[in-house]
């Protein structure tokens, strides 16, 4: 599932070519990935986008929003006489609208954004803005990395859990913003494995691993996110952190460290990669 620098990513591309513009009309191709009045965002001006965790909030000048979650395989792609060229993914884009353009919002200045969603996992709602925080996801979430979530709450969350470091990281309830791929790189980092009881690490560290989560993060960001499955910004680019993964999906090949082999298992039903000589 995209995490932060996706999101953050296809947050900032949306920003600048949405800001300003109306949308004209919205166009549902299924209708269960949409709901809430869509008239209610037809004819008004955007201004602004907005991301919490991984959900993208754009706003409008009447006081609605319409909150996204992009889940697994969603894709929001603009098209308009403004954007660059020749630039979309073809593997990951391909045509627009193809066969997964569940959603179509026709903008002003000949403008159009499509939301794609191969695996329709994801969900688009049109609400007021002051209801924005009552939907259970955004109520729901914990303190961000890079915006809300210090050391000090960080060490506080940790001490008290009981089960093992990964899948507490990657619990939105507890935490936000990382995920997956992030979670594996920056265990590895932090030279800690993710199978140790959070409640475990010493003092040092808990450091180690939240400076760990910070430069990961920051290097996805600065890569444009990571496309494994079907994840392109908002004009439709691949990111390039897969280039850049220190251990996350790179089982038996070697460890960037040690030049041992990356091992990879299931652990709360996800797959997670690792060194067993690096990390401890």
């Amino acid at each position: 599932m995209p995490e932060l620098p996706e999101v953050e990513t296809i947050r900032k591309g949306l920003e600048t070519y949405l800001v300003g513009k109306k949308i004209e009309s919205v166009e549902i191709k299924l209708a269960k990935q949409f709901s809430g009045e869509k008239h209610k965002i037809e004819n008004q001006k955007i201004t602004k986008v907005d991301r919490f965790g991984k959900g993208l909030v754009i706003e409008f000048a009447n006081n609605y929003c319409l909150a996204i979650h992009i889940k697994l395989t969603g894709q929001l792609v603009y098209r308009g006489e403004d954007e660059p060229k020749h630039i979309a993914s073809k593997a990951k884009v391909g045509k627009l609208p193809n066969k997964w353009t569940h959603v179509i919002f026709h903008l002003d200045h000949s403008a159009t954004l499509f939301y794609n969603d191969l695996r329709q996992f994801g969900w688009l709602k049109v609400v007021k803005k002051e209801n924005l925080k009552e939907l259970p996801f955004f109520k729901e979430l914990g303190p961000e990395f890079l915006k809300d979530l210090n050391l000090e709450k960080f060490a506080q969350i940790l001490a008290k859990a009981k089960g093992p470091i990964k899948p507490l990281l990657m619990d939105q309830k507890k935490m936000s913003g990382i995920g997956n791929i992030y979670v594996n790189d920056a265990l590895f980092l932090a030279k800690i494995l993710p199978t140790r009881s959070a409640s475990s690490l010493t003092q040092q560290e808990v450091k180690t691993l939240f400076s760990a989560i910070e430069k990961v993060l920051t290097k996805g960001l600065q890569e444009g996110g990571s496309s494994e499955l079907t994840y392109v910004n908002a004009l439709g680019e691949e990111g390039n952190y897969q280039n850049h993964a220190l251990v996350y999906g790179k089982e038996r090949e070697k460890c960037p460290s040690c030049g041992g082999k990356i091992i990879k298992k299931m652990l709360a039903g996800r797959g997670t990669f690792f060194c067993s000589h690096c990390q401890k």
